[in-house]
């Protein structure tokens, strides 16, 4: 635990002293140790939201049943927010907490797609009428930071943000839980690693092969590196749809993207414009472990979610549900094969190499590369 740090529970509990709650948002690690603790002493607190938009819209709507709601989201989701904050909140006085974790904060490293959100995540905050400051590392300074917040968004009706750098928030540590029984017997899920081998195997050569941001991207570059390959870094969730603008694009071409179950959770309604082009040779592989892995592995909501009903039901031409590489290189053959838009839902295994490096290609390096395989 880094000096100065607060723990996740004394976080938590200041809030629900203080009348805050519901809890809701899309994970981050800075702030994932709250979520943790929210999940494991508050279940009923915490809505796992598909994006950071969404989770505004649940907050309004918690203010008008007259709670105080905190949304947890990382800035560079801020965007998703700026519509529900600007023209909603604003517009009927619904004022929510915010919790926006600092990413890119300048002078500190971190990835490239960070960068320019951190230079200016105050500033946006300012410029949508979000009073905004740094979390206090002190208890009894964030209590008292706390009284200032409720009583500004009392006053004037509109949203607070307390932005939360690198550190600030302690590593959760969960009280001893009660045994749980042993799980039926299945036979084990292939980790993401693998599934990305058996696609990029079975797929033709020349796939123009698009990857979501995350681990997913990281571990194609590690392993099956190429000039066909996209990586995109950031705009979690916009994969799939840079993926059916390559395909609209380059006739010709057999295009697929690895998609994640909360990349694809958080802009569904890319799955609709897919199925409305579905004599597009696109391949949607689903890569689904349930969880936000990059961010400390919190759940997702795809558990309830039957992903190839929604593409089905969208207009894809076939939707696939494996859970075995077998499965999966006769999914990915057959959709190569027939051409169009095929939905491949991979039950995947969570987990991933500890030692997993940062892409070492530089983003617009790899965008002008592809850019170069695409026009061969």
């Amino acid at each position: 635990m880094s000096a100065g740090a607060l723990p996740p529970r004394t976080l938590v509990e200041l809030l629900r002293e203080q009348g805050h709650g519901p809890f809701t948002g899309v994970p981050c690690s800075f702030l994932g140790p709250v979520i943790s603790c929210l999940e494991a002493e508050h279940p009923q607190e915490y809505v796992i939201a598909a994006n950071e938009g969404e989770a505004v819209a649940l907050a309004a709507g918690a203010v008008l049943a007259g709670r105080r709601p905190v949304v947890v989201l990382q800035n560079s989701g801020l965007g998703n927010t700026v519509n529900p904050l600007t023209s909603l909140c604003h517009t009927l006085r619904l004022p929510v907490l915010l919790l926006v974790t600092w990413r890119g904060r300048p002078g500190r490293p971190d990835e490239p797609q960070h960068e320019l959100m951190g230079r200016i995540t105050q500033d946006m905050l300012t410029s949508m009428g979000v009073r905004n400051e740094v979390l206090p590392d002190e208890p009894a300074l964030l209590a008292e930071r706390l009284d200032v917040a409720a009583a500004h968004m009392a006053a004037t009706g509109l949203p607070f943000a307390f932005i939360v750098p690198k550190g600030a928030v302690a590593p959760y540590e969960a009280p001893a839980a009660a045994p749980v029984p042993a799980a039926p017997a299945h036979p084990p899920l292939m980790k993401r690693a693998e599934a990305i081998g058996h696609i990029v195997s079975a797929m033709d050569p020349d796939t123009l092969l698009v990857a979501t941001t995350g681990k997913t991207a990281r571990e194609l570059e590690r392993d099956w590196d190429r000039p066909q390959n996209l990586y995109v870094v950031g705009s979690m969730g916009c994969a799939s749809s840079v993926a059916l603008g390559v395909a609209l694009n380059a006739p010709g071409r057999r295009v697929a993207v690895l998609d994640g179950d909360g990349a694809a959770l958080m802009r569904l309604e890319a799955m609709a414009t897919i199925g409305r082009h579905a004599a597009t040779d696109l391949c949607h592989l689903l890569l689904d472990n349930e969880s936000y892995e990059s961010t400390g592995g919190q759940p997702t909501a795809s558990a309830g979610v039957d992903f190839a009903a929604i593409a089905a039901a969208c207009g894809y031409r076939a939707t696939h549900d494996v859970r075995d590489a077998d499965a999966l290189r006769t999914a990915v053959l057959r959709a190569q094969h027939d051409g169009g838009a095929h939905l491949v839902r991979v039950r995947i295994a969570p987990g991933s190499d500890p030692n997993l490096g940062r892409p070492a290609l530089a983003p617009p390096a790899s965008a002008a590369r592809f850019k170069e395989a695409v026009a061969r």
